[in-house]
């Protein structure tokens, strides 16, 4: 196990290889790598370079889907690129990175397995993309995102597309307008409930189904027709 006082330099330089970009300023590097569990004086975690690589995740992401899909309305852009930059996508691309092995965090969140939990991944890519961003600008900023997100683009943005979402996109490329859901019965006690929602689309039949709360009955409600339909393969 590293110590988790210090930056393990080895796996800090597989990440500059893992993003193509070896850092000008080093001590950006090290600080998107720093875990706000750590503390010690002098020492600044990744927070504020996670804020900006949020910003700068976003904007690569919109930029890419408006090139991608140049026809396609703002509604169906947003939820493709919220399945994007997702904090389990950004985990996936940490582990791609190989951010894990290299964070500084606390004994403890390490002994907890903090090195392989999506919330700390997801939090130091978005910290990466931050440094990048401020060592290179946008262009090593790009380079990161398209060693991972633009070379598994589609696959990240369908892989995580939920049922309403696509349900959604399916209706209004058909003309069957913004499907509609009707919540039918409510059961059990409150700490228990299963709720029964029918969701309509267009002129179709409708379909119903069940679940311990209104989001999981309508999730499942989608599914169910899209799978009627022959959209919905899971």
């Amino acid at each position: 196990m590293n110590n988790p006082a210090e930056i393990n330099s080895e796996a800090a330089n597989a990440v500059e290889q893992a993003v193509g970009h070896q850092f000008t300023d080093r001590s950006l590097l090290e600080r998107a790598l720093t875990h706000a569990s750590f503390s010690q004086t002098g020492v600044r975690d990744l927070e504020r370079l996670e804020f900006l690589g949020d910003r700068v995740l976003g904007l690569l992401t919109a930029e890419e889907l408006w090139r991608r899909y140049p026809d396609l309305p703002e509604g169906q852009l947003a939820p493709r690129l919220n399945a994007l930059v997702r904090k389990e996508t950004c985990a996936e691309a940490a582990r791609s990175f190989g951010l894990g092995k290299a964070l500084r965090m606390s004994a403890g969140e390490e002994k907890t397995g903090g090195r392989d939990k999506d919330a700390i991944l997801g939090d130091a890519c978005e910290a990466l993309l931050g440094a990048l961003y401020v060592d290179g600008g946008l262009t090593a900023a790009r380079g990161a995102y398209d060693r991972f997100w633009g070379a598994n683009f589609t696959d990240l943005m369908e892989g995580h597309r939920d049922a309403k979402t696509a349900l959604q996109e399916w209706a209004q490329e058909r003309g069957h307008g913004t499907p509609r859901y009707q919540e039918l019965d409510r059961e059990g006690p409150d700490h228990a409930p299963v709720f029964t929602i029918a969701v309509e689309v267009g002129d179709l039949k409708r379909e119903t189904a069940r679940g311990s709360s209104k989001q999981a009955a309508q999730m499942e409600a989608a599914k169910t027709l899209l799978r009627r339909e022959g959209v919905w393969t899971s």
